[in-house]
C-alpha cells in the first residue's frame, strides 16, 4: 500500500469487502479532482472485482471530507467549470453497483456531505458533523446537496441547513434520517466495516438489484415503482442465487451464494 496515495484501498478478502480511505489529511481530505479521479478509479475497480461485494469508504478521525477544495476552483469561470464537469465524478460514484458504506467520522461538509449521501448508506461517529456550508462562500451545493438532503431528510430542515450553512450534528443527522446509525468515534470504522460484512454475506446478484430498485424509489412515481420492482424480483428467479437460498432456508442451513 502506498501511504502517500490520495486514496488508500485495503482489501478484507476474508470477509470480502474492502475499505477505501481518503488520505489528504492536512487538508481535512478537501476534495479536489485528483482525489475525486483516484477514488472513482478505486471505486470502479473494485465493482469489478468479483472477491469484493461490499464496499466502506472513510476519512480519518478529523474529518471524512470537509469539502471541496476551494482553491482549485476559485478564479474558475462558469466556462471552466462547465467544460471540466467536475461534478460529473460523483456521477461516476454514484454508478457503483455494489454496496457502498460511507464511514464518517469528524467533519463532512459541501461536497463531502454530498459525497456520503451519494453513498448508500451512512455510519457515523458520535462527533461527526454534517452541513452544506456553500451559501457562506456565495454560491450553492452543486454535487446533489439540494437534491439529496431534501430528500433524505424533508424540505423544511434541508433549506435551513442550505440557506444558514449551519451544520447537523450527528445524532440530529440518525433523527432526520440522513444517517442510518450513530457509534462512538474510535468504532466508526470497525462497526461499518463488520455492517459491510454482513451486507456481503448475501447474494451479490440479489444486492446489485436491491441497491437498483430502493435508489429507483427517488426518481419514479410509486405505481412505476411498484411496476419497476416487481419485474426485478421476478427476474432473481432466474438466478442460482434464488435456487440455493429458498433451498438453504427450507433446509434449515447457511446459503452458499456465488452470484450466478
Amino acid at each position: 500500500m502506498n501511504d502517500d496515495a490520495l486514496v488508500l484501498v485495503e482489501r478484507q478478502p476474508e470477509s470480502r469487502t474492502a475499505l477505501v480511505r481518503l488520505n489528504r489529511p492536512k487538508q481535512l481530505n478537501a476534495l479536489n479532482g485528483a482525489v475525486m479521479d483516484a477514488l472513482c478509479d478505486a471505486l470502479e475497480e473494485l465493482d469489478r472485482d468479483d472477491e469484493v461485494r461490499a464496499i466502506v469508504v472513510t476519512g480519518n478521525e478529523r474529518a471524512f471530507a470537509a469539502g471541496a477544495d476551494i482553491g482549485e476552483m476559485a478564479s474558475a469561470s462558469a466556462v471552466e467549470m462547465l467544460r471540466s464537469n467536475r461534478i460529473g465524478q460523483w456521477d461516476r460514484v454514484r454508478r457503483v453497483s455494489k454496496p457502498v458504506i460511507a464511514a464518517v467520522a469528524g467533519w463532512c461538509l459541501g461536497g463531502g456531505c454530498e459525497l456520503a449521501m451519494t453513498l448508500d448508506l451512512i455510519v457515523a461517529g458520535e462527533g461527526a458533523r454534517f452541513g452544506q456550508p456553500e451559501i457562506k462562500i456565495g454560491v450553492i451545493p452543486g454535487a446533489g446537496g439540494t437534491q439529496r438532503l431534501t430528500r433524505a431528510i424533508g424540505k423544511s430542515k434541508a433549506m435551513e441547513m442550505i440557506l444558514t450553512g449551519e451544520p447537523m450534528s450527528a445524532t440530529e443527522a440518525e433523527r432526520a434520517g440522513l444517517v442510518a446509525r450513530v457509534v462512538p468515534d474510535e468504532l466508526v470504522v470497525e462497526d461499518a466495516l463488520a455492517l459491510a460484512a454482513a451486507i456481503a454475506k448475501q447474494s451479490p446478484l440479489a444486492l446489485r438489484i436491491a441497491k437498483e430498485a430502493v435508489n429507483a424509489a427517488y426518481e419514479m412515481s410509486l405505481t412505476d415503482g411498484l411496476t419497476h420492482e416487481r419485474r426485478l424480483f421476478y427476474l432473481l428467479f432466474a438466478t442460482d442465487d434464488q435456487k440455493e437460498g429458498m433451498a438453504a432456508f427450507l433446509e434449515k442451513r447457511s446459503p452458499d451464494f456465488t452470484g450466478r
